[in-house]
């Protein structure tokens, strides 16, 4: 496995998001399941694992934090709290402390690499969130911090009081709007990016058909992209994917990684999957290397597809109050 650097961390070029173990597709998997799956990915070299407060009430983190224990020496442990504001920097540095704190606990670990700000909301100075990282990382709690969907301004901001590890956003070949502002930006500052639905919640990989049905608690009943029209839509894109995983002997899911890895050299994306041969599958994409003449066809290719639907936190919000 490649690795590649984020702030001053080195992570293997793909890792792993453990969101979909616990939420997202229904009920979540079982611990013995979920450490099963985590061991394999780190033997194929994957380093980087990455939870979060929110996932299922801590309950990713308790899947997590056993899985790793054994090996908590060799891998990248990100996790992310959320607060919503108006708050103190008093009252913002308690929380977050204890926040922290109870992240660790169910993470069976003294410390995380990477602590990130899950969303970025107005309603707190990003200067008073950035002031409390420092404290964690003087602390020795966490080694970096990073925040998730921000824009450029927030990043700029904040890196100007406690420089930021990474950027944790979604993107993808179908959600590219973070090339514009932000990941210029992550360039010129020193700053990571990790990929966050690198396959646009497995639409990449090639197998979501017009007749698929979800249902319960599966975000793919709510997120635009899955509705029949634009899976039909966006039958451009697949065929173009198609076609250059037979030329390289890869797969779709592959291709759509190679093609984010050859972007920039400090992007990581981190697909996530409940089944083992797909965690095989993508940790395999480090290895599919594109020429630059590949590279560039792909894109000439993508100028010439639209894109229809996405995925928004409105939109997933919105399953929760769904009736079956």
């Amino acid at each position: 496995m490649k690795t590649r650097t984020i702030g001053r961390l080195e992570v293997s070029a793909v890792g792993l998001g453990a969101m979909g173990l616990s939420q997202g597709y229904g009920a979540g998997v079982s611990g013995s399941e979920a450490t099963g799956l985590i061991r394999k990915a780190f033997d194929l070299g994957c380093t980087l694992f990455d939870t979060a407060e929110g996932y299922a009430a801590g309950a990713n983190e308790e899947l997590v934090g056993p899985a790793l224990e054994p090996i908590r020496d060799q891998v990248v442990i990100a996790t992310k709290f959320y607060l919503g504001g108006p708050l103190t920097p008093a009252e913002l540095s308690k929380q977050i402390h204890a926040r922290l704190e109870a992240s660790l606990t169910r993470l069976r670990t003294d410390h995380v690499e990477l602590y990130y700000q899950h969303r970025v909301p107005d309603s707190i100075p990003v200067e008073d969130i950035a002031g409390v990282m420092g404290e964690l990382i003087d602390e020795g709690k966490i080694l970096g911090w990073g925040q998730s969907q921000a824009t450029e301004e927030q990043i700029r901001r904040a890196h100007a009081v406690t420089p930021l590890t990474a950027i944790q956003s979604e993107y993808s070949l179908m959600e590219r709007m973070f090339e514009q502002g932000v990941i210029p930006a992550c360039e010129e500052l020193g700053i990571g990016f990790v990929a966050f639905s690198p396959l646009a919640t497995g639409f990449l990989s090639g197998r979501i058909t017009a007749d698929d049905t979800y249902t319960g608690a599966d975000v793919r009943r709510v997120i635009t992209r899955f509705d029949k029209n634009n899976i039909r839509a966006n039958q451009p894109l697949l065929d173009l994917l198609t076609a250059f995983a037979r030329e390289k002997g890869a797969t779709p899911a592959q291709i759509s990684l190679a093609w984010m890895l050859h972007k920039k050299d400090f992007i990581v994306p981190i697909p996530g999957s409940r089944r083992i041969e797909r965690v095989e599958e993508n940790l395999g994409a480090a290895a599919v290397e594109l020429t630059a003449e590949e590279f560039d066809r792909i894109e000439t290719e993508l100028a010439k597809i639209e894109i229809h639907g996405n995925r928004t936190d409105e939109d997933i919000a919105k399953l929760g109050i769904i009736k079956d």
